[in-house]
């Protein structure tokens, strides 16, 4: 599978929730990922598939580290581009994310913690590439 990568370094060919083409999950699967996603603390309660599902990082797009802004303002497409890499920002970033770890190797099947660890825990070695 070939890697597409977020500005953050998230692989979204690996994510559960990146439903574009021709990656298109079924309700099913969003369903699921929006169950895990709450099982291992990324959510609070559980969001509609709607919420759940992603067509990739856009500056509208929510993001808690303001990175598809903030690439988008200097101009690059990942954060790696950054003359400022990596910056507090994604130092932060990455901390929280390696902190859901080791709730997704208690929680997850072997199959979802492999798919999870592809898609987010391996951003910052996604981006050193």
């Amino acid at each position: 599978m070939e890697k597409i990568l977020a500005a953050c370094g998230n692989n979204c060919a690996a994510c559960p929730r990146y439903v574009a083409h021709p990656y298109e999950k079924s309700d099913e699967e969003l369903r699921h990922t929006a169950e895990l996603w709450m099982k291992i603390g990324y959510r609070d309660y559980l969001v509609t598939n709607d919420e759940i599902s992603c067509m990739g990082c856009k500056p509208e797009n929510w993001c808690r580290y303001h990175v598809v802004n903030c690439c988008e303002d200097r101009g690059i497409k990942i954060c790696a581009d950054c003359q400022e890499y990596p910056c507090d920002n994604m130092k932060e970033c990455f901390q929280v994310t390696k902190s859901f770890e080791p709730k997704c190797r208690e929680v997850c099947t072997d199959e979802e913690y492999l798919q999870l660890k592809t898609a987010f825990f391996e951003k910052e070695d996604n981006l050193r590439k």
